[in-house]
């Protein structure tokens, strides 16, 4: 369903977002792209759906190349953006109307299937209500069937629950579920840990405009070698801190048990096989050496700790305002960096 080759994106500022990425989806996958904000993961979905231009690569979606016939790649996808487009004065009813009949469908058609649509996602009851009377959620509902109202075999969804209290945010995730189950395709970017777990098949992991792993969440998780233990270092201060810490992070490499390990927020993680038996092990060989303890929790691997192996890092919402597109336009703009 999408092929894409060596693709790379370079805005007018010199903002290189997208950085020579290479990546493929099959027919009826859930995929998922996971990663922080300014990663990547929008200006990926923007090149795919054509409404931004490549600066080199290859790309083919739905088996058309997006430079040389974007029109066809159009008709053949869904895309519901993070910015929700609504019109606040048309009914939910009226709205979904609207975009069937902007895709060439009767009016007997686009009615059939903007009940259909309200349906799926249960908002039939207040389908004659003004859309600005919605809810976050109910909004979000309208917004994500607004782009199947042509049936299309592939949709993308960038960051689609974003903002959504938890009841909403399972609702959608429930009708994106059974949207594959039907044979959709679904390409995602998030960058909430639970929704890629959830909803994935399979993942790229991207920072910085790079793709750093691929593969389902299970065998990223797998490649952590089993558990994973977080130590915390007590200190008096940053000096102190960052000493004990890498003496700490020398000394766990030295360990037989030890198949990683990483610097964390206020200590170390270490991936071993079987915490239980190295629990005892590591607090002695910290308590020989004299290297204060804080705290230390056992975990199964997570998808934040397969990010934190490949990236040095953890996800972090707030280290940029979102979009890449919009975060590199600002400055023409004469605005900040938000």
């Amino acid at each position: 369903m999408i092929t894409v080759e060596s693709l790379v994106k370079v805005y007018a500022n010199g903002t290189r977002a997208v950085a020579g990425i290479d990546f493929a989806v099959p027919g009826g996958e859930f995929f998922g792209f996971l990663g922080p904000n300014g990663a990547g993961k929008s200006t990926t979905l923007k090149i795919l759906s054509t409404l931004l231009r490549k600066t080199s690569g290859h790309v083919v979606v739905a088996g058309h190349d997006v430079d040389r016939d974007p029109m066809a790649v159009r008709r053949s996808i869904g895309f519901a953006m993070q910015e929700v487009g609504l019109d606040d004065l048309a009914t939910g009813r009226d709205f979904l109307v609207l975009q069937g009949l902007l895709y060439r469908q009767t009016r007997q058609e686009a009615r059939r299937r903007a009940a259909e649509l309200m349906e799926l996602v249960g908002l039939t009851p207040v389908a004659g209500r003004k859309v600005g009377t919605y809810s976050g959620g109910m909004r979000r509902r309208i917004d994500l069937v607004a782009a199947l109202m042509h049936r299309p075999p592939l949709l993308f969804l960038d960051e689609p629950t974003t903002g959504l209290d938890p009841q909403s945010r399972l609702a959608i995730w429930e009708h994106l579920e059974h949207l594959n189950r039907q044979g959709t395709t679904i390409v995602l970017t998030t960058q909430t840990m639970e929704e890629a777990d959830r909803l994935c098949q399979r993942l790229a992991i991207i920072d910085r405009g790079q793709i750093v792993a691929q593969g389902s969440s299970r065998a990223l998780k797998e490649e952590l070698g089993g558990d994973v233990i977080t130590v915390r270092i007590d200190a008096s201060s940053p000096e102190e801190h960052q000493a004990q810490t890498a003496k700490a992070v020398a000394l766990a490499r030295e360990r037989s048990y030890v198949a990683a390990v990483s610097a964390s927020d206020g200590g170390f993680s270490i991936s071993v096989a079987d915490s239980g038996a190295a629990v005892p092990d590591l607090l002695r060989l910290l308590h020989e050496n004299r290297i204060p303890v804080k705290s230390l929790a056992m975990a199964s691997p997570t998808l934040d700790d397969v990010f934190l192996k490949h990236t040095g890092h953890k996800i972090r919402t707030e280290d940029t305002g979102g979009d890449e597109m919009a975060q590199a336009m600002r400055p023409w703009l004469g605005l900040g960096k938000r």
